[in-house]
């Protein structure tokens, strides 16, 4: 495989495809046809954000030496596939190209979305990197909800409607907590070596076995408001369909397999929210 297309981590864009999806299918509901060219745009530069946090954390976990001996994907910097500073410029030129998108998707909708595009992009760098990196505070999780649930979903109705509505908001809980869930289990498989390198996720503050409840209360709780949405439309409950998949992964996750063991719930994750999406998609069509 290319390696930048190993570094750009396939498996987790699901977390930036998903909220489109769902946040662009919420339209129907009001009867106005889609614009297809803006739901595009935000698609891109919802994806090229995701890759640009890959690519940026890649380089500065790299650089940390937090990277060392992973047990995860591989890491281009950490694993000597690429340098440091070929990585970094990846990264720039990946949120430069978001930047650039989200400008004209700005000027077609609303000047206001250059100011979240701005925060998010910053916010998408301070992850990892910087002095003062809020992952390595905990505070991982929270900035994956706002910007790849809540954000990503709002955002993407809001280029359709220039709207910001109760239904917006409430589809992107689930859709947060299932990016989250995408997060948690990669930290749930770092959290002993995160621990040796400082890196204090939530899932070395609480400790292996809370970890692994959070991560289950996270996919709970995304179904609960998914099916909870039936007074938006009654096909909601469609995404009921998903709980075998649901208990599947649980039931791995309180086996304690860890490590190198975790890397294939991230897989099942990922496809998870991305059958959550069309399902709601689907449902709001009706």
């Amino acid at each position: 495989m290319n390696k930048w297309i190993l570094g750009a981590r396939p498996r987790t864009l699901p977390a930036a495809i998903g909220p489109v999806v769902v946040g662009t299918a919420l339209i129907r509901t009001t009867h106005h046809s889609i614009n297809w060219l803006n739901a595009a745009m935000a698609l891109v530069v919802s994806l090229f954000l995701q890759i640009g946090v890959n690519f940026s954390n890649d380089y500065s976990d790299g650089v940390r030496g937090t990277d060392g001996d992973r047990v995860g994907p591989t890491r281009l910097v950490a694993s000597g596939l690429a340098s440091p500073r070929s990585v970094k410029n990846a990264a720039i030129i990946t949120y430069g190209l978001a930047a650039l998108i989200g400008l004209e998707l700005s000027y077609r909708t609303s000047l206001w979305l250059i100011l979240v595009g701005a925060i998010a992009i910053i916010s998408a760098w301070g992850y990892t990197g910087g002095k003062n990196p809020y992952g390595y505070r905990g505070f991982g999780e929270l900035s994956v909800f706002i910007f790849f649930g809540l954000a990503a979903t709002i955002g993407s109705y809001f280029v359709q409607s220039e709207k910001v509505t109760w239904s917006s908001i409430a589809l992107a809980i689930p859709m947060g907590c299932l990016s989250c869930a995408i997060l948690s289990v990669n930290n749930l498989r770092d959290r002993p070596k995160d621990e040796v390198a400082g890196k204090m996720t939530i899932a070395v503050r609480v400790g292996d076995q809370r970890a692994r409840y959070i991560l289950i209360a996270l996919l709970i709780t995304a179904h609960i408001f998914g099916a909870s949405l039936t007074w938006l439309t009654p096909w909601a409950l469609i995404t009921l369909a998903l709980l075998p998949l649901s208990l599947l992964i649980s039931r791995e996750v309180l086996t304690e397999v860890s490590g190198a063991g975790l890397i294939p719930l991230l897989g099942k994750i990922a496809r998870l929210q991305m059958l959550f999406s069309l399902c709601l998609a689907l449902a709001l069509s009706f």
